[in-house]
């Protein structure tokens, strides 16, 4: 972390890491925020339609999902996708000694493979949620009107007068985090691999759940920091 604050990482590292991890990652993660905001419709829709209160479809779909369950899924799709690669790329490197040959170049694992990873994560994190909360709403949308007859102008005036910018700040700052304990999991795991090829299994079996863990437990924190 110090070395992230201090600047000091290889740029095209970085780069080629945002491909990996942002970029590939933008059509699972859309499909999962699609069907997210369909499901907080669904789930919504019984209360909606008992009290008669479509107006707050809107209003109840944006702020579960821009709060708390974009976020955390977007999140553990996120480990499960880009943590665990992290972990078996790192581990694979660890028991075939590249990163002793690194060391052995003079060149810093750290500033060369873990700095670049970590801020690469945090980043496309950053703007997949971006991405996934817009999708998430059109999918609300979308459920909203195929399955209560909620007008896309009637969801959209709901959300709008409902959702403060503090809303998406909080999704976004949350989710943010979880990249970070997602990459520090992730890359422990992955450099301290031991036992051949099994040991890098037992690290990405380890970086996920400890992510998975941590990102629950935080997720909890910052509801009760930020409500």
């Amino acid at each position: 972390i110090a070395m992230l604050l201090r600047g000091k990482f290889d740029g095209r590292e970085l780069v080629k890491s945002l491909y990996k991890m942002g970029v590939v990652s933008v059509p699972i993660v859309a499909l999962t925020a699609l069907f997210t905001g369909g499901t907080m419709v669904i789930q919504s829709g019984i209360f909606v339609q008992r009290f008669q209160a479509y107006g707050l479809l809107g209003w109840g779909t944006g702020y579960a999902v821009l709060r708390e369950v974009g976020p955390i899924l977007i999140g553990l799709m996120f480990s499960g996708r880009v943590g665990a690669n992290n972990a078996a790329d790192l581990g694979s490197m660890v028991v075939t000694e590249q990163v002793d040959g690194l060391r052995a170049l003079a060149i810093e694992p750290i500033p060369f493979l873990i700095v670049p990873r970590v801020l690469a994560m945090m980043i496309a994190m950053f703007c997949l949620l971006v991405l996934g909360d817009a999708v998430a709403i059109v999918g609300g949308m979308l459920f909203g009107k195929l399955l209560l007859g909620v007008d896309f102008a009637s969801f959209y005036a709901s959300l709008v007068d409902s959702i403060k910018l503090w809303d998406i700040a909080v999704g976004l700052l949350k989710g943010t985090f979880f990249a970070l304990m997602i990459a520090l999991t992730s890359c422990h795991y992955g450099l301290n691999v031991k036992g051949g090829a099994v040991g890098v299994g037992h690290a990405v079996n380890d970086a996920v759940v400890a992510a998975a863990l941590l990102i629950m437990v935080s997720d909890d924190i910052w509801t009760m920091v930020l409500r």
